[in-house]
């Protein structure tokens, strides 16, 4: 028997036994019943916040060429000799500020697991059990590899490979997918396969960041005197080469406005996590809110749509040091929204996503 757990644990799935193909000789190897594989895919995480432990994570981050594009021959020598030096420190304390410790792991991976697991049970309500869902990671563990090849053995002769970023981006969508093809190039027998497009724009989407902000506004005793909307940034130049991410953030932002019924005044796009020399997207998000609160704006929310699920970019950098930031501007009441992690208003709009592109395969 072939046997899986979901995320927290219980089982998941259980494939028949693996059988001879009819008409076959009995020394042919046994073959699973055919599924379709569903891989969710998000960023990574480190194992732990020890010094070890980011440091793998950080090398195997900062060396694809996707995320760091100079020559390897200036950015290795300054990554190995310099960066992967000091940076594991100041990254594993951060790390350890948001750490779930009870379950001895990022909240990044915390809440993928608990998103993998309600989007199995939903579609195992839809297609019963010709589906197996699970997740995977860019960088770090579970490695794309060891799910692809999971998949695979339990059966799954289709593969839907859903990169979990709302909107596309070369460093994030594209190297995911790099992964996921590079990984196929080790299967004698490689199945058919489809990758998600970006969803920056569904309306399903576009409605649970709207839930998400009418229920935070609903739950405050002031009205935010805008909403900032806070992107991962890119080097500028990537825009110049035609990364169509800068778009896509701006049209997130403006979808939401209007099925919020706003005006253009209470709310703006910003960028954050701007890494190395060179001009990034703007405006700078920690920036913009000390220049906003200088400008009198003392009340305001910060949500962050092109993250699936809470990690350190939120956790810690917007909510600790972006709100520092605003707080030296003289801001007063910072809130932050969370991601929409497990919401079922999200659950709900990734299923429909997945039911989507499965068109075809599963009906």
């Amino acid at each position: 028997m072939l046997d899986a757990k979901s995320p927290d644990g219980t089982p998941m799935f259980t494939a028949e036994k693996a059988v001879c193909p009819v008409h076959a000789p009995k020394d042919h190897p046994k073959i699973p019943p055919a599924k379709v594989g569903i891989l969710l895919a998000n960023l990574g995480t480190p194992d732990g916040y020890d010094y070890w432990s980011m440091r793998r994570y950080l090398n195997e981050f900062l060396s694809d060429r996707r995320v760091i594009d100079y020559s390897p021959w200036i950015w290795q020598p300054l990554l190995q000799l310099v960066i992967l030096t000091k940076r594991p420190f100041s990254s594993g304390a951060n790390y350890k500020s948001i750490w779930n410790h009870e379950l001895n792991e990022s909240p990044l991976a915390t809440i993928t697991k608990s998103q993998t697991a309600k989007i199995a049970e939903t579609m195992k309500a839809r297609y019963g059990d010709d589906v197996v869902v699970d997740y995977c990671m860019r960088y770090g563990n579970p490695s794309t590899r060891a799910k692809v090849r999971a998949l695979i053995e339990a059966g799954c002769q289709k593969i839907l490979f859903f990169p979990l970023y709302p909107q596309y981006a070369g460093a994030t969508s594209a190297t995911a997918c790099d992964q996921f093809f590079r990984v196929l190039t080790e299967e004698k027998w490689q199945p058919p396969v489809r990758t998600v497009p970006a969803y920056f724009d569904d309306p399903v989407y576009i409605d649970a960041l709207a839930q998400s902000v009418e229920r935070a506004y609903a739950g405050l005793d002031h009205e935010p005197d805008l909403l900032i909307t806070s992107y991962h940034g890119v080097p500028q130049r990537y825009l110049m080469e035609g990364d169509p991410y800068h778009c896509q953030c701006q049209k997130t932002t403006r979808l939401l406005k209007e099925r919020l019924g706003w005006a253009d005044d209470r709310i703006m796009t910003t960028f954050q996590s701007r890494f190395g020399p060179e001009e990034w997207l703007q405006p700078y998000t920690v920036e913009e809110v000390k220049r906003q609160a200088e400008a009198g704006k003392k009340k305001i929310a910060v949500i962050a749509p092109a993250f699936s699920a809470d990690c350190i970019e939120t956790l810690e950098e917007i909510n600790e040091e972006i709100r520092e930031s605003f707080e030296e501007g003289g801001g007063e009441r910072f809130t932050y929204i969370p991601c929409l992690n497990d919401d079922d208003a999200h659950i709900a709009a990734l299923s429909r996503v997945i039911e989507r592109n499965l068109k075809g395969w599963l009906d």
